[in-house]
């Protein structure tokens, strides 16, 4: 077959009807290139500028959803002693009981010890209470960590912290997965349970009292062996979950586009779930990326559900931009000075 040989603008034209036009359809760059073999153009250069024009096309890319491949990588939470770290947060509402609609959860980090109480509100003032009584029966933590929720960043809870000497860590704004992995112990890491309370009636006072004495002296050498094994496991976790997520690095000034995920809950499979273009202001080593909008303050959302934006001219255009334009500069000599031409 006969083919007309194309360049320039013309070729972007034609790509433009392929991809873009009533019949195109946006199909990938394979696809769209065989559409202009079809029709009897070519050149040198037409995958290439296939796969340059479907990469910036602004329709593909707010087609799609996110995976468990766009998530954030993973960041430990390393713990060495008991009640040193909680995780706290509210479960509901629910339907009412006795006045109660909520109920505020507490998990120490290393144990795995469970506080919870049912409240009538979620607001500051009952967090605030939950926490003086669970400082007076386990000590004040290091650290508490708890979401972005109102009921946790205000200046009473702040005030609670800053009494008691506690560090308040806020994990990653996300509907999905919080890349925070909680502290889990493998089951060989747990040091040797004591006999069963039929053989420890058998046993006689002073038996009993030398096996706690062991028991005791052992005790600081099988909390760091505990410590290292939970070291080395929580390092093959964060391995095996970054093998599987795609290797994105987001940068100050990149353009990217927001996945809005409540759109999910009305009708309509056509309509695109992405908003944006926005701008990267800062990202943090913890997965949350501070974003910047035209009309509006900056917000910070999860790593998870964002990607780049490829807007702009493609890049095999952008040198006939520049020859288009220093030719109109050539003719009209306004236009290098700034004047406008009526």
């Amino acid at each position: 077959m006969i083919r007309r040989c194309v360049h320039g603008k013309e070729a972007l034209d034609i790509l433009e009807a392929c991809h873009n036009g009533p019949t195109g359809g946006h199909h990938g760059a394979n696809l769209t290139a065989k559409k202009v073999f079809d029709v009897g153009f070519f050149w040198p250069s037409i995958y290439k500028d296939a796969h340059e024009l479907v990469k910036n096309c602004d329709s593909c890319q707010r087609q799609g959803k996110i995976s468990q491949r766009d998530e954030m990588p993973q960041n430990s939470i390393q713990v060495c002693e008991i009640f040193d770290v909680w995780g706290i947060d509210f479960m509901g509402p629910f339907p009412s009981s006795k006045g109660n609609k909520y109920i505020l959860v507490a998990v120490d980090y290393l144990s795995k010890w469970v506080e919870a109480k049912a409240l009538p509100t979620n607001d500051a003032r009952v967090v605030c209470k939950f926490l003086k009584s669970l400082f007076a029966r386990f000590g004040a933590p290091r650290a508490i960590i708890s979401d972005r929720g109102t009921h946790f960043c205000n200046d009473q809870f702040a005030k609670v912290m800053l009494k008691y000497g506690v560090t308040h860590r806020v994990s990653p704004p996300t509907a999905y997965h919080s890349t925070d992995n909680s502290i889990s112990l493998p089951i060989e890491l747990e040091p040797p349970s004591l006999l069963g309370p039929l053989k420890m009636q058998t046993l006689i006072y002073q038996t009993r009292r030398d096996q706690r004495k062991v028991q005791l002296n052992e005790l600081s050498e099988l909390r760091d062996q505990a410590y290292e094994n939970s070291l080395i496991y929580k390092e093959k976790t964060k391995r095996i979950h970054d093998a599987k997520i795609k290797n994105r690095v987001f940068n100050v000034g990149d353009q990217v586009l927001l996945f809005n995920s409540r759109l999910k809950i009305f009708s309509g499979k056509l309509k695109s779930r992405w908003s944006g273009p926005f701008t990267i202001v800062q990202v943090f080593p913890y997965g949350t990326v501070e974003l910047s909008q035209n009309s509006g303050p900056n917000f910070k959302v999860n790593g998870h559900r964002l990607k780049h934006y490829f807007g702009g001219c493609p890049g095999f255009l952008k040198p006939l931009v520049l020859f288009v334009l220093r030719s109109q500069e050539l003719h009209n000599p306004q236009l290098h000075l700034g004047i406008p031409i009526s």
